[in-house]
């Protein structure tokens, strides 16, 4: 793709002005999930009895144009349109969360997922970009905007949303949830008693989940103590990156994917780690390092406070979600479902990713100094 830059049309703008080293970044991301989930599928699929070897990895596949389509189409708005994209889609997708509560399929002890026209949809999903713009735009609106209850309403909407998340149960989404509004939060310029307070208010969180949920319990006991609990699929893991050594075993030599039940999702960084080595493992952590801290960077001259708390919460959900993945997978941390942003399977994930990264290309697109078009 080639514009001029005197090209005044919607994508020749687009062009000179969105990150084309994020999309850069991103796209690697995709392929190797699609490298990685084509080595995963046919083990996965046996397991589940699917008579296509290739579905998993087909699915997964076929969410990459849908989702590329997603990004860039986001990517192509100005901030303000991304502030009312995020407030429209947001109340839509809370109030799917909370239906999950009273007609969800519960998998796995949890009702995260709600059908609609025959599609598995899960809410939480594109929840968590959603209310990272909208808070955003409420703690921006509380700081210049006087009589505005920006960061009360910014809490009252965290608060309804961690909610009907605890209540599926999903505490890992949670976790996330709360970490994008407290770096929000701090970001916008609280006082130094709200900070002690919330850190306060966190840790009492934390540890009322481990006494109100028997499976935090077990899995934080289980990594406190090993000796506790069912270490099958983390001692599966650790043993696939041994195995795996600097260079890996080779694509579909691998075996730790005929045993972890979780191989093509929660634990595919494992199956990268025996397949494809430590070499890739790292690419694949410096990828991610690349497009968080270069978003960061690109905020550094930010003035306006609504592109800078949006953009910092979303590629904190976006670093966090695959700092807890992998770290789970290697023990780091209890494990915890959670998908690993652009490689894992899953077409919810896989699609509320793309929208989240989207929403940064276009909030840390160069625009003139004097816009504020929020």
């Amino acid at each position: 793709m080639s514009f001029a830059r005197t090209d005044q049309s919607v994508l020749g703008r687009w062009w000179w002005t969105v990150d084309r080293w994020q999309l850069v970044a991103v796209a690697l991301l995709m392929g190797l999930g699609a490298l990685f989930m084509l080595a995963a599928s046919p083990a996965a699929a046996d397991r589940i009895g699917l008579a296509d070897p290739f579905q998993l990895a087909r699915r997964h596949i076929l969410m990459i144009p849908l989702s590329v389509a997603l990004m860039l189409a986001v990517s192509l708005l100005n901030p303000r349109s991304v502030r009312r994209l995020a407030v429209i889609c947001f109340p839509f997708f809370l109030a799917m969360l909370a239906a999950t509560l009273v007609m969800g399929s519960e998998i796995k002890g949890a009702t995260r997922w709600i059908t609609l026209a025959h599609i598995s949809i899960q809410p939480s999903e594109f929840v968590k970009p959603c209310f990272a713009v909208f808070a955003a735009w409420l703690f921006a609106a509380g700081r210049l905007q006087d009589g505005v209850p920006g960061a009360l309403l910014a809490f009252g909407l965290y608060a309804a949303t961690a909610l009907c998340l605890l209540l599926q149960p999903d505490v890992g989404q949670t976790v996330v949830l709360t970490a994008i509004f407290g770096v929000q939060f701090f970001l916008a310029g609280l006082p130094i008693l709200w900070v002690v307070g919330l850190a306060a208010a966190g840790i009492g969180l934390l540890t009322t989940t481990y006494f109100l949920f028997p499976h935090v319990a077990a899995r934080v006991d289980t990594f406190l103590d090993p000796d506790a609990g069912d270490t099958y699929q983390v001692q599966r893991a650790l043993e696939a990156f041994h195995n795996g050594g600097l260079f890996g075993r080779g694509p579909g030599e691998g075996t730790v994917k005929d045993f972890l039940p979780d191989s093509h999702s929660d634990f595919i960084f494992a199956v990268a780690g025996e397949e494809f080595g430590i070499v890739v493992c790292l690419f694949l952590v410096a990828l991610f390092a690349f497009v968080v801290l270069r978003g960061f960077a690109k905020l550094l001259s930010e003035t306006n406070l609504f592109i800078l708390l949006a953009a910092t919460g979303l590629l904190t959900q976006i670093g966090l979600q695959a700092f807890i993945n992998m770290a789970s997978s290697l023990h780091l941390i209890p494990t915890k479902g959670m998908t690993l942003p652009f490689i894992s399977y899953g077409g919810s994930s896989y699609l509320a990713l793309a929208l989240g990264m989207g929403m940064v290309l276009a909030l840390t697109r160069r625009r003139p100094a004097a816009r504020e078009d929020w």
